[in-house]
């Protein structure tokens, strides 16, 4: 399936469960080897949906939700908004960006990227920062190869596990 075969619209409130099970089932492939075992069997579905359903009904200044879709499925999302933490900076925040591997490398996280960048910008928000956990390898590589440089690095407390988390951003052009 080509990336153009896939739709990128804003997720609506019911989203919130074909969410949920897609953010788990990627989380969980993409963390397993990285995070505690008891983190990886913590975050799952009952503990995400709630969050799910009440960023769904967030105003849209306070963060968004572009999700891609194919065949009538999910196969991708990005959240964005104001930054959530301070080691962000004051700018606009890629929150998360997650792709089903069945549609990995198919370009769906480059559009959501892209879109969440556009969305970011006209909000007024002169560039974009996120978090990756350090031992993401294949996250910093795509992150980096779309332009992110690394402007900082923290702890994240988390509520279930203290990930190291590197910052990287993306300036909209300028000077910030």
């Amino acid at each position: 399936m080509s990336a153009a075969a896939v739709t990128i619209r804003r997720a609506t409130a019911g989203d919130a469960e074909e969410l949920t099970r897609l953010h788990v089932r990627v989380w969980r492939a993409t963390y397993a080897g990285i995070a505690p075992a008891s983190a990886v069997a913590a975050l799952d579905e009952a503990h995400r949906l709630p969050g799910w359903r009440a960023a769904l009904a967030t105003p849209e200044a306070e963060g968004a939700t572009l999700v891609a879709a194919a065949g009538g499925a999910i196969v991708g999302f990005v959240r964005y908004g104001p930054a959530s933490q301070a080691e962000l900076g004051p700018g606009g925040e890629v929150k998360y960006l997650y792709v089903d591997p069945d549609h990995a490398r198919q370009g769906i996280g480059r559009r959501l990227m892209g879109a969440a960048f556009a969305a970011l910008k006209a909000a007024g928000f002169s560039g974009a920062t996120l978090a990756v956990v350090r031992e993401n390898a294949p996250a910093l590589r795509f992150y980096r190869a779309l332009g992110g440089v690394q402007t900082g690095r923290f702890t994240d407390a988390g509520p279930v596990w203290q990930s190291d988390n590197l910052v990287l951003h993306w300036p909209f052009g300028g000077a910030e």
